[in-house]
């Protein structure tokens, strides 16, 4: 057999804004090994035939027949079908980024047809963010596509969510069953639509094999329609099935009936999976040959790993393709004005990865022993710089996200450094750990290369728990680091938790006074809380007990095993307590409610925070002072030194930057040291990372005058200024 033709596609549903990266990530690399790939994403296409002028005509006409007596809500609705219609097809120009000049129409009210997303916002102009007329506009037609949303959810489409498909099937998946009796129920509206755009896809491609990538639970059952209407259009070619879900919830997978629709389950990356497969189906292999992969034999399903090639390292990968997926035709839809906030929702993000797996795992809710996690290897600067530099060229797209489990330190600086070697202009964010390597100094390299905001794990926001789950970290650390990122300029958003073991009521209290005071001194801009769920293949999941937990199931039926329903003797968590922290949380996004005592957030009566107020305020006034004698290197960020005057003993020189200039005075003699420094620490094309002064050796060259020595000059006004306008010690 010839080399198998391959089509990769992104089932509903995932974002709206920008592809989902595994498909480009596996497009790019097959490519690179010979292989015919192509990629779609039907879950864009859906959306797009459903809000259009014909689909919400054929949607508003199967309500209007539906047997159920519409009243509220729906009739309001339905007295506007003629204003939706009218508007759907501008709105979605607009938000593709295809009629600017639609804006200001946009943004003021009269235009567009007002359900209750927009009475909920409760914003009727510009909220607590400067916004321009696009970004108002841009927001008031969010609220329009979710009350549309919200319509077609509550009448003709329940599957449907603009990021996610059919998930109410997703639970108690430990047995297939209920996702057995959802696939053999008639088509809705959406998986209608869903298959008119697979059917020409298909005759286009021709594809032998069809991968689905399944990151999340709400992209399974729309995958599984697909495979099922290919099993029934083309019923050889091999379906194959992968992704985050998969490789968390189907480890134990038994069930046979799911390969009814797919032919081949691989687990982990997919890279060495695929080629194994591909290989197999070419003849070029047996089956015990695949790696990480189940498949049907006799009615059973099998595991079969018995490939002992190693799998693809970072520098092997390729380049990540978007080509053959439409970026035109996504939409930047913009549900906050939060600038951190907005990233996930706003724009094409060309997706790259620092590193595979996180160098921490020690976290004791995490899957620390699955491949995604425990596998950690860093990519290459030069390749990450070569991978940025083919995705501008191929998208015309500046802006990075980096979807690291934990970017580490020491591979963001080395690519920050590289950034400015090359001169290399992106606009980049992604996760990383609140660790203490990542220094105001740091902070201002990354910012430097182009980084505009981060996420980590604050999980916890208190000590005692932090340590129990072997985070790593410190409140307090957390908090200076976070405050390295604001004076960087760069935006910080936290991940947190709460109902952790042994955590009570008070506990969970004391944390939101610790989130407060981070958003109201402005060390947070965004945050998401929510509840923690013992996973069967984490620390705590493998060994409950430890934790003085015990499980109560579900027990596992042969198909999906994660999330695990548990018990806490020893406190309750109840549901009440995260209502309290959401309002919070998104009264805190907007800038809204950072005065009010944190108890009042609660539908029940809490006891005040047992947190000082002046908490932060100490925390960050613990900073060690910097250590002048630490293995570090100089590097310079400022533009070059302009010598102004001289005359006697003392020489003046500007320093100057993208925002100011900084003056100062040094003794004649030191001024070629200084002029030397900046020289040999400014990042250029042939540098690298060892090629940056030691701070040791610009100590010992430092040209001392009597007992005035380095250590002195660090105290001077004019290492102060220099260091202000741009000399990093990293």
């Amino acid at each position: 057999m010839a080399r198998p033709r391959v089509l990769l596609i992104i089932p509903p549903l995932t974002q709206l804004n920008t592809p989902y990266p595994s498909t480009a990530y596996l497009t790019g690399f097959l490519r690179s090994r010979g292989y015919e790939t192509e990629q779609a994403d039907l879950g864009l296409d859906m959306m797009l035939r459903l809000f259009s002028r014909p689909g919400l005509e054929e949607a508003f006409r199967r309500i209007r027949s539906a047997e159920s007596p519409w009243r509220g809500e729906v009739q309001q609705f339905l007295a506007l079908e003629s204003s939706y219609l009218a508007t759907i097809e501008p709105v979605i120009a607009f938000l593709q980024g295809k009629d600017p000049m639609l804006a200001p129409h946009l943004a003021r009210p009269g235009f567009l047809p007002e359900g209750p997303r927009f009475a909920a916002d409760g914003r009727p102009g510009p909220g607590a963010f400067a916004t321009s007329p696009s970004d108002n506009a841009r927001h008031r037609a969010t609220l329009y596509i979710e009350d549309l949303t919200d319509l077609l959810h509550e009448t003709i489409a329940p599957s449907l969510s603009l990021n996610r498909y059919a998930e109410q099937i997703m639970e108690a998946t430990s047995s297939f069953d209920r996702i057995e009796r959802a696939l053999a129920e008639p088509l809705s509206f959406t998986d209608e639509l869903l298959l008119e755009a697979l059917g020409p896809l298909l005759a286009r491609s021709s594809p032998d094999v069809v991968g689905l990538t399944v990151p999340f639970p709400g992209n399974l059952f729309g995958a599984l329609r697909i495979a099922q209407a290919i099993k029934a259009q083309r019923p050889a070619t091999a379906v194959v099935l992968g992704g985050g879900y998969v490789n968390t919830e189907l480890r134990r997978l038994k069930d046979p009936r799911l390969f009814q629709y797919v032919d081949y389950v691989t687990l982990d990356d997919g890279e060495r999976p695929f080629l194994c497969l591909l290989d197999f189906l070419a003849g070029g292999r047996p089956q015990a040959m695949l790696r990480r992969t189940f498949v049907l034999a006799d009615g059973l399903v099998l595991f079969r790993d018995g490939s002992t090639e190693p799998d693809i390292p970072m520098h092997e990968l390729g380049i990540p393709t978007y080509s053959g997926l439409p970026l035109g035709r996504y939409l930047s839809i913009l549900d906050s004005l939060n600038p951190m906030h907005r990233l996930w929702s706003e724009g094409h993000w060309n997706k790259l990865t620092v590193a595979h797996g996180c160098y921490w795992k020690q976290c004791t809710f995490c899957d620390v022993g699955l491949d995604y996690i425990a596998r950690y290897e860093m990519t290459p600067a030069d390749v990450l710089i070569r991978q940025i530099d083919a995705l501008i060229r191929e998208t015309g797209q500046r802006g990075f996200h980096f979807v690291d489990e934990a970017a580490p330190p020491a591979a963001l600086k080395a690519l920050a450094l590289r950034l400015l070697e090359t001169g290399q202009t992106i606009s980049w964010w992604g996760n990383i750990r609140f660790e203490e390597a990542f220094s105001p100094d740091l902070a201002r390299l990354l910012a430097a290369s182009g980084c505009i905001a981060l996420t980590a794990g604050l999980e916890a926001a208190s000590d005692r728990f932090l340590k129990q789950m072997k985070k790593g970290i410190t409140v307090d650390q957390t908090a200076r680091v976070a405050a390295a990122f604001r004076h960087a300029g760069i935006l910080v958003h936290a991940y947190l938790m709460y109902g952790l073991p042994g955590e009570t009521v008070a506990d969970t209290v004391d944390a939101l006074e610790r989130v407060r005071q981070l958003f109201a001194n402005n060390l947070l801009q965004s945050a998401f809380w929510h509840r923690f769920t013992v996973t069967a293949h984490s620390p705590v999941g493998l060994n409950p007990s430890a934790e003085g937990l015990t499980i109560l199931g579900p027990a596992f039926e042969g198909f999906a095993e994660n999330d695990l329903r548990h018990a806490d003797p020893h406190v309750s968590c109840p549901d009440w307590l995260g209502e309290g922290l959401r309002t919070a949380i998104l009264n805190y996004i907007e800038q809204a409610g950072l005065t009010v005592p944190v108890q009042h957030w609660f539908p029940q009566a809490v006891h005040p925070p047992r947190v000082a107020k002046t908490w932060l305020t100490r925390a960050l006034g613990d900073a060690a002072p910097e250590s002048l004698t630490a293995e570090r290197r100089c590097v310079w960020i400022g533009g070059k030194p302009v010598v102004s005057a001289e005359g006697g003993m003392r020489t003046k020189l500007i320093l100057p930057t993208r925002m100011e200039d900084f003056s100062i005075t040094v003794s004649s003699n030191q001024v070629d040291w200084l002029l030397n420094l900046l020289e040999d620490a400014t990042p250029a094309p042939q540098r690298s990372g060892r090629d940056y002064p030691r701070l040791a050796d610009i100590r010992e060259r430092f040209p001392r005058t009597g007992t005035r020595g380095f250590d002195r000059f660090a105290k001077t006004a004019a290492w102060h200024n220099t260091r202000q306008a741009g000399l990093l010690l990293i």
